[in-house]
């Protein structure tokens, strides 16, 4: 699978949201450091990503939220996760009401989804 170096925004993006969501989060945050971005496009054109880890296998399909955000936004609503499919680090995925986030948003546009129970 070809790939290519994760930007440093994707980076501190990625490390922000791991380092802020669920308590097994930070346990990928060494996974991270081997991550390359792999050259997969979303079809919508939105900013989403895959990630592939040096010296691991492909991650299987499936989705285990790690993180997940509301982005701050004046015009639509949107929400960006960051991913795992059985301990694999796995992706990011940019999602909303709106015209595709054809960008990542930085960690200060980012706010917590709320659960049922208010937290």
């Amino acid at each position: 699978m070809e790939t290519r170096p994760l930007t440093e925004a994707e980076r501190a993006l990625a490390r922000w949201m791991l380092e802020n969501g669920s308590p097994e989060a930070h346990s990928y945050l060494n996974q991270l450091e081997l991550a390359e971005a792999t050259l997969w496009k979303c079809p919508c054109g939105c900013a989403s990503l895959n990630f592939q880890i040096k010296d691991h296998p492909e991650a299987p399909p499936g989705i285990h939220v790690l993180a997940d955000y509301i982005i701050d936004s004046s015009d639509s609503m949107y929400c960006i996760f960051i991913y795992s499919s059985q301990g694999i680090l796995s992706g990011l995925e940019v999602s909303g009401s709106g015209d595709p986030l054809k960008t990542l948003p930085s960690p200060d546009q980012l706010r917590p989804c709320l659960n049922a129970d208010g937290h």
